[in-house]
């Protein structure tokens, strides 16, 4: 927290909490916060929620003591990653991962049907209706999440999460799709079974953590400069050709290397719906450009976040908040909550 930077002097030299002195302060108001909070699944099973930032804008991942806490305790640690892996995984790997004692022994990337029919050209009102092309045409983009994961070192299964409206011929093209790449698939039907519809995929996870071994490596260097390193996440992840910086980025990048912050890692701010910053070029996009408005330093959490598009940092509201929903019955029965 000493290192958080809270505004510049006239001069332009940052302004950290240490300089107020209220480190200590801080870090008095924030004791029982940094606890993970311990929490139990219907199922009884227990589960640290700890932290709840969005991969797209931020690292998407729960807190680094959470997840080593789970470490200690547990045979099998299942931690979530947002959003899509060129997203939440890729920031888990390059981010998170060095700040833990171990790396993942395996990655599950969780595909659904609907998701690779939209991928594949189809529209949100008939994404409901059977057509194993449109999986085909899609499956370009989960066949990048798993080249991607690959990349790191890391074997990937797929799970299939199930949908009520999912066919039979739509999943036996999809788990054929997956062995053509020889990629361990598995349906998961916990929404509608609940722990039975995954043991089958936590057998087929156990089976690849014991049989294909990890062997992690990050996919850049923190001491490449600024532009290097998010060129390797476009390039390599997205698969763009070229990243443009606009003038304000690059006087950002100036004072982030002036200032000695510069060998710390990317988190890319970026749209969850392709792999470029058009949230509109879905599927598996080539030959695209990304455009890089803003480069914003944030010490306190040791990452530099580099802005793309038109990508807000501040999550809305859906169209009705849930509060307009919400009051309380002339009994004192909350009404709304549920």
């Amino acid at each position: 927290m000493a290192n958080i930077v809270i505004g510049y002097r006239y001069d332009r030299s940052p302004v950290y909490v240490r300089d107020l002195e209220v480190e200590g302060a801080l870090a008095l108001i924030l004791k029982d916060a940094i606890k993970p909070n311990l929490v139990q699944t219907i199922y009884g099973t227990p589960a640290f929620v700890h932290g709840g930032p969005f991969a797209n804008i931020a690292h998407g991942c729960n807190s680094v003591l959470a997840t080593t806490t789970a470490l200690h305790l547990a045979d099998y640690t299942i931690t979530e990653a947002g959003f899509g892996a060129d997203l939440g995984a890729e920031k888990f790997l390059d981010i998170k991962t060095p700040n833990l004692p171990t790396s993942p022994d395996a990655v599950v990337i969780v595909a659904t049907l609907r998701a690779l029919k939209m991928n594949g050209g189809v529209t949100k009102d008939a994404l409901t209706e059977e057509n194993v092309e449109a999986v085909r045409a899609g499956f370009d983009n989960l066949k990048r999440h798993v080249e991607n994961i690959r990349k790191f070192g890391i074997p990937a299964v797929v799970a299939i999460n199930e949908f009520i409206t999912d066919t039979e011929a739509e999943i036996a093209a999809l788990k054929e799709l997956c062995a053509e790449i020889d990629v361990p698939v598995e349906l998961a039907s916990v929404w509608a079974n609940g722990a039975d519809g995954g043991v089958d995929l936590a057998e087929t996870l156990v089976k690849t953590i014991e049989t294909s071994p990890a062997n992690y490596t990050r996919l850049y260097d923190n001491n490449l400069s600024v532009e290097e390193k998010i060129e390797k996440i476009v390039t390599e992840i997205y698969r763009g050709t070229k990243v443009n910086f606009e003038k304000k980025a690059k006087t950002q990048i100036a004072q982030i290397v002036k200032n000695g912050w510069d060998k710390l890692p990317i988190c890319m701010a970026k749209t969850q719906y392709s792999f470029s910053d058009n949230p509109n070029a879905l599927g598996a996009p080539e030959n695209f450009e990304i455009t890089i408005r803003e480069v914003v330093p944030k010490l306190g959490a040791g990452f530099i976040v580099a802005l793309t598009g038109d990508v807000m940092t501040m999550p809305g509201l859906p169209k009705r908040p849930a509060a307009l929903n919400m009051d309380v019955a002339a009994d004192g029965t909350a009404i709304g909550l549920f």
